[in-house]
């Protein structure tokens, strides 16, 4: 079985989220669907990563296996022949065997931007936050660093039994241009709600709600409960996965 990647963007506002649900609307389900029509096959895929309903992805990364070769010109044509605008294959390529869009990716990179700004924006208003009051931006950029490193960010997930909130954090910045701040936070892993959070957090921190300085306390309460805010889901955009080099192989 040959092992091919797909590099997708779509708009989440009329999905609930990446991974197919029985009865709901997902990106997964009408991407394998298109592709099952496509390649007159079952394909089954895996991602990157599992976006929420209503986030969205500039670089979002699938893998599926599927048994002879695939004009990788002609199927991202197809395929968004058949569902776009709302999901887009940029790009197809024939990569390694044993490569896994999910377990290959050594970090994962969000974007979240909130504009500050006193009217909204309705051209944007599907991607961006608008919180339409003052920021401390230094003050949330002070509390932003605790966060990286390895923790436990129990306090911002919501937790699964059984499984590790432990994550390492490489980056987590703020920009501020023009009364939109964006924050980008990149990991090896996320778990569940843990970027909406963070970035909830940071807006609290921003209007004065919460302290910056504690916000390493915060991480080490491991409570959920310690985290009052969590962002709405549209403003985040997946950016971009990151994956050893080289791991393709364009045939």
């Amino acid at each position: 079985m040959a092992v091919y990647r797909l590099d997708i963007a779509y708009d989440g506002s009329g999905f609930k989220g990446y991974a197919r649900q029985q009865g709901m609307r997902t990106v997964q389900g009408e991407l394998e669907s298109a592709l099952t029509t496509y390649l007159k096959t079952p394909i089954a895929t895996s991602v990157a990563g599992r976006t929420d309903a209503g986030v969205h992805a500039r670089g979002q990364v699938v893998s599926f296996e599927h048994e002879g070769e695939i004009d990788l010109v002609r199927l991202p044509r197809a395929i968004n022949g058949i569902i776009g605008p709302e999901v887009s294959v940029l790009d197809a390529m024939r990569v390694k065997d044993g490569f896994s869009a999910r377990f290959s990716a050594m970090w994962r990179r969000y974007r979240y931007r909130i504009d500050t700004r006193p009217s909204p924006d309705p051209l944007t208003r599907q991607t961006v936050w608008h919180a339409g009051r003052d920021l401390d931006v230094e003050a949330m950029r002070a509390a932003a660093a605790a966060f990286v490193g390895e923790h436990d960010f129990s306090s911002f997930c919501r937790s699964i039994d059984g499984k590790s909130n432990v994550r390492v954090v490489t980056e987590v910045s703020l920009v501020e241009t023009d009364g939109i701040v964006d924050i980008w936070v990149q990991a090896n892993a996320f778990c569940h709600q843990m970027v909406r959070s963070i970035v909830g957090y940071l807006y609290d921190v921003g209007r004065g709600f919460s302290d910056g300085s504690l916000a390493h306390e915060v991480i080490a309460a491991r409570d959920r409960a310690a985290v009052a805010t969590v962002a709405p889901p549209h403003g985040l955009i997946l950016w971009e996965v990151g994956y050893p080099l080289p791991q393709a192989e364009r045939q």
